[in-house]
């Protein structure tokens, strides 16, 4: 195997996982901030308000992203296991 070939196999790997991930990490951000300036304005800490919003909005992200997320993995599995057999062979 090639130093250029583990390279691309990381950097893959890496936007792969970011492609996967940031749907998910972003609507988490977004929401988290959100309810961070509405407890800062009306002074209301409470725990459990920053949680279950944030919990809903990443499964409805999860329930409508979901497919294309394991077709995104899949496809990243596959090309791995092409090069797999590539180097073997």
């Amino acid at each position: 195997m090639s130093e250029s070939l583990i390279v691309g196999i990381i950097k893959d790997a890496v936007v792969t996982g970011l492609k996967v991930a940031g749907p998910i990490l972003v609507v988490a951000i977004i929401i988290g901030l959100i309810i961070s300036i509405f407890q800062a304005t009306t002074q209301i800490q409470e725990q459990t308000l920053t949680f279950v919003p944030k919990l809903i909005g990443v499964a409805v992200v999860g329930i409508l992203l979901g497919s294309w997320m394991l077709h995104t993995l899949m496809s990243f599995t596959e090309r791995i296991f092409e090069m797999i057999v590539k180097v073997s062979t």
